[in-house]
């Protein structure tokens, strides 16, 4: 029995060795595989004397074979040509509206508030910004005074007039306040126009007011903070969001935050103005770093000073689902430093809804028509300010050691 195992294993063995040898010689015998085809070249080399032959048109993608719907793509078309940037746009018309706007605050402000209409070079160095100069009619000494740079809101806009009842307040309370009308404004002709930069160049535009205010000698720039509504909020958070800034403090109201999400929720409308732009020229999945770079909410981590921020849920505008997430992002990440407040449903103002619930005001009368929600607000936003600012101090006197 042993001796049949054995037989078996040794004649396995021999088969194993058999077929082994016949796979070889038949792979060396067996003709060469084709090689792979190869996909053309765009052009082929051509032979002397021989015509080249018509370039391959790149392959499509199916979806760019089916049926188009021409009325569908033209709602959908967004330029990237600056040339395109406000096709249609009325400049005479706007100057206009600036200007007779200007010519109701010397009487608005006779007896109670030091105005005037100044200007600064940015410190990008290419342009002169205008601003407007709200002061108090007696003036503290070296120092005596804290200051607000106040930021207009609009991708094309200027400074309102409908926010005077406010500054009026800060004033009495003992502010400076200038209200810089940055890159892109309106009112001030095509190529001022033209030059928006959103988050870009308008950023420095208004950060630059801070050097006009250390040349008037009462005011302290160690007591100077910025606010804004909406776009003006958003350049609010892009200010402090910076590594270095001059503020002490910032309040964004209902502010825009994030581009990303914005522009696909507003759609291509919207779209046109932030592509046509000379320094962006594209949407935001063709410079998608530009468009982070240019958001609020991926630079929160870089906040260093206190911060308010309020929105409202049925904000038209800045919808709270943009919102909210700013909100968020302070709360969990900057609880020792933002103080955010979220209205519930505030009575609205104006086609944005809540958008405007902090800013009702008569636009003839120049005089607030509050809502519960406004009245808290403001007294928060006040509140704020005195705390980090201090402008009841009056620092151009000594102290008096007790």
């Amino acid at each position: 029995m042993k001796v049949f195992r054995g037989v078996n294993l040794i004649a396995l063995l021999m088969i194993v060795a058999m077929a082994a040898m016949l796979a070889a010689q038949a792979t060396q015998t067996a003709p060469p595989k084709p090689a792979p085809a190869q996909a053309p070249s765009a052009q082929a080399p051509v032979a002397p004397g021989q015509a080249a032959a018509p370039a391959r048109a790149p392959r499509q993608s199916p979806r760019l074979q089916a049926p188009m719907d021409p009325d569908r793509a033209r709602q959908l078309y967004v330029s990237k040509d600056p040339k395109d940037q406000s096709i249609g746009t009325d400049y005479q018309r706007d100057i206009d509206a600036r200007t007779a706007a200007e010519a109701r605050y010397p009487e608005l402000c006779k007896g109670i508030i030091d105005f005037k209409k100044v200007s600064y070079r940015s410190s990008v160095g290419d342009l002169d910004i205008p601003a407007y100069l709200f002061q108090p009619l007696e003036k503290r000494g070296a120092k005596g005074h804290a200051a607000l740079v106040w930021v207009h809101g609009g991708v094309h806009g200027n400074w309102g007039i409908t926010m005077f009842p406010f500054v009026k307040e800060a004033v009495a309370r003992g502010y400076v306040v200038i209200a810089p009308d940055y890159r892109g404004s309106t009112g001030y002709g095509e190529a001022y126009h033209q030059a928006i930069d959103y988050g870009g160049y308008e950023v420095d535009d208004a950060i630059s007011a801070v050097e006009y205010l250390k040349t008037l000698p009462h005011v302290d720039p160690a007591r100077i903070g910025m606010m804004g509504w909406s776009h003006g909020g958003y350049i609010t958070l892009m200010s402090l969001f910076r590594e270095k800034h001059p503020f002490a403090a910032g309040a964004a109201i209902v502010p825009v935050t994030n581009l990303l999400f914005r522009l696909s929720l507003k759609g291509p409308s919207y779209q046109w103005d932030f592509a046509t732009q000379k320094r962006i020229q594209g949407l935001p999945f063709e410079k998608p770093d530009i468009y982070i770079e240019r958001s609020p909410l991926y630079h929160v981590d870089k906040l260093k000073v206190p911060l308010l921020v309020h929105v409202a849920t049925n904000d038209l505008d800045v919808n709270y689902v943009e919102d909210q997430q700013i909100v968020d992002a302070l709360r969990s990440r900057k609880p020792d430093l933002a103080e955010t407040r979220t209205y519930i449903d505030p009575p609205t103002w104006g086609p944005s809804g809540g958008h405007a619930f902090s800013r009702r005001v008569d636009p003839k009368t120049l005089e607030r028509v509050d809502s519960p929600e406004q009245i808290d607000s403001w007294n928060r936003t006040w509140v704020f300010f005195e705390w980090v600012l201090r402008p009841y101090e009056d620092r151009s006197k000594p102290i008096v050691q007790k």
